[in-house]
């Protein structure tokens, strides 16, 4: 992506490109799309064969306004996005169509050329912050190489201005974490690095694929406002790829319903969504969950809980994890990103932990799975303590229970096969024999809605909400008793999301399995959880019911939650359009 400061100077004289950001910069009354996609096709080369992922897609965008492409994972979405600017995997081809950005079709540029458009004229906001940024160099050091790159700031001003730009973003503590490394953010921090990267040469178009999927409410409100306030401000286009009918509903102008690589419907969002005209639209809404009890929540009841008197799985008392920050020209100083939690989980329950991005959720959860030691405080599995167990206690609470990760990408081996992934821990306790365990992967494969035929591919070949299920099912091979899932259903469609919570809640009633469920969802842990955890800088704030806690919410924090949930406008489906 790298290219001179001469070569990005011509770039932005090119009137044929980048001469409209004036023309268009109230977003008002716009008659020339800014970008234009017609008869896209891509497909995708495997060892079956070619696979077509996108068939004929015609798009466009306008500049000042945000268009949202919605569907089901696997349904083309991200993969009309990335070809516009040819970011696809090795293996995907663009078959036929144009892709015209200003008076040039990208699609048949070259190398040389895309890379004039890349970063400065197009960002790109990736799904996947793990896989997208570099875990060997500093988050400001990142945000400055595009300024750098494009001859937008000196050395030392885009040090400066990296910070500002991650503050736009609205990271916390920007000077903190410009200085940090990827893994020491929260998945909610890092992707707002890289919304950062992509916004901090004021690009003409920002292509965001779930730009927000891993961020909560409230900072998913607080992205949201800068992304909607580049648009209004400086005329900057948004291509929107997003599965949360609720964001699309409140942010997007124009709204784009993709099936199977095809557009079935498309027009202006609220027209739309208040008088869907294709049977998938509705069903789309139909599935889409609710944090208000009006609209029915799904095909399967929440199991009712256990008895609080029944003896608990998890104990966690007092669990403090203290961080030690890198240095800002001052002191060392300490995080605390766990302060003083203790829970109480009991089997065939439930436990939902909501809260920001950097509240101590997922640190929490990975120190009762004793993926991280506590500083202080304990934690009991079943009444046995394992804060201090090692070999055969840590193999058997690796036994029974399991981990299904936020990152789809991240979690998966790239050189494993579907199949190999889900038998792994199968084999690493051997159990059953290889018929067996491949029957097992078949069987668990069907429960999250794959097809038996995915057990032969790689995660390169399938989409972000798959590669989830795929997770979802190895963490399901060994029957735990406790599985803790960290915004397990994030990555997937609303209608797969539905089926995913519905077999969480079938197997939990058949099995009695214990969910510590961590999202930033609201209105998916209204539906699944028996009880939830608000948690705040390392706290918690307050427990209860749900319907207790989205009905009269006792603490501030709470309150604050649920009022930025979006999709207050999305449309409850008619009675006939319900699954049931």
């Amino acid at each position: 992506m790298t290219h001179d400061a001469r070569e990005n100077d011509d770039a932005h004289k090119d009137g044929d490109v980048h001469g409209n950001r004036d023309t268009h910069k109230d977003g008002g009354d716009v008659t020339t799309p800014l970008l234009e996609i017609r008869g896209l096709s891509v497909s995708y080369r495997t060892r079956g064969g070619a696979v077509p992922a996108v068939r004929g897609v015609d798009l466009d965008v306008w500049p000042g306004q945000v268009t949202a492409v919605v569907g089901e994972s696997g349904s083309g979405k991200s993969t009309t996005a990335h070809a516009v600017t040819r970011l696809l995997a090795a293996n995907g081809n663009i078959d036929a169509g144009t892709v015209r950005f200003g008076r040039h079709d990208l699609a048949a540029l070259s190398e040389a050329e895309l890379r004039t458009v890349r970063g400065a004229q197009i960002g790109l906001v990736p799904q996947d912050p793990t896989v997208s940024l570099n875990p060997v160099q500093r988050i400001g050091a990142q945000v400055a190489e595009v300024l750098r790159v494009h001859g937008l700031a000196t050395r030392r001003g885009a040090a400066a201005e990296a910070v500002a730009v991650l503050d736009r973003a609205g990271l916390p503590d920007a000077a903190v974490r410009a200085r940090q490394y990827p893994h020491e953010l929260s998945g909610g921090m890092r992707q707002r690095a890289l919304i950062a990267i992509a916004i901090a040469a004021k690009p003409l178009l920002i292509i965001a694929d779930e730009p927000t999927s891993a961020l909560d409410v409230t900072v998913q409100r607080v992205v949201l406002d800068h992304l909607q306030r580049l648009t209004e401000e400086s005329g900057t286009a948004i291509l929107l790829v997003t599965h949360d009918l609720g964001v699309a509903a409140d942010r997007a102008q124009h709204l784009v319903v993709m099936e199977q690589g095809r557009v079935v419907e498309a027009g202006d969002t609220r027209t739309l969504l208040a008088a869907p005209q294709h049977g998938y639209t509705r069903r789309l809404l139909a599935a889409a969950p609710s944090p208000t009890p009006a609209r029915p929540r799904g095909c399967t009841p929440v199991a009712t809980a256990p008895a609080d008197t029944a003896p608990p799985l998890v104990e966690a008392r007092n669990l403090v994890k203290e961080f030690r920050l890198p240095r800002a020209g001052g002191p060392a100083r300490t995080l605390r990103a766990v302060d003083d939690v203790s829970l109480t989980l009991r089997r065939g329950q439930t436990l939902a932990l909501v809260g920001e991005s950097g509240s101590g959720k997922s640190t929490t959860a990975r120190l009762v799975l004793r993926l991280a030691e506590a500083t202080s405080g304990q934690v009991l599995f079943d009444g046995t303590d394992v804060t201090t167990a090692r070999g055969a206690g840590i193999r058997e609470l690796r036994r029974r229970a399991q981990l299904v990760y936020q990152n789809p990408y991240a979690s998966l081996d790239p050189r494993f096969s579907v199949g190999e992934i889900v038998t792994e821990p199968l084999r690493a306790f051997r159990v059953g024999d290889r018929a067996a365990r491949l029957d097992r992967a078949r069987e668990l494969l069907d429960r999250v809605a794959l097809p038996a035929a995915t057990l032969e591919r790689r995660p390169a070949e399938l989409s972000g909400g798959q590669r989830q299920r795929v997770a979802i099912a190895r963490a399901l091979a060994l029957s735990p008793d406790l599985v803790v899932c960290d915004e397990p259903v994030s990555a997937l469609d609303v209608s797969v999301q539905a089926q995913v919570l519905d077999l969480l809640a079938e197997l939990q009633a058949d099995t009695g399995v214990a969910y510590l469920f961590i999202s930033h969802d609201l209105a998916v842990v209204r539906q699944i959880a028996h009880r939830v955890a608000v948690m705040r800088g390392g706290r918690v704030v307050e427990t209860g019911p749900p319907e207790d806690l989205f009905s009269a919410p006792r603490h501030a924090y709470t309150r604050e939650l649920l009022a930025a949930i979006p999709g207050r406008g999305v449309p409850a489906p008619a009675a006939e359009n319900t699954p049931s």
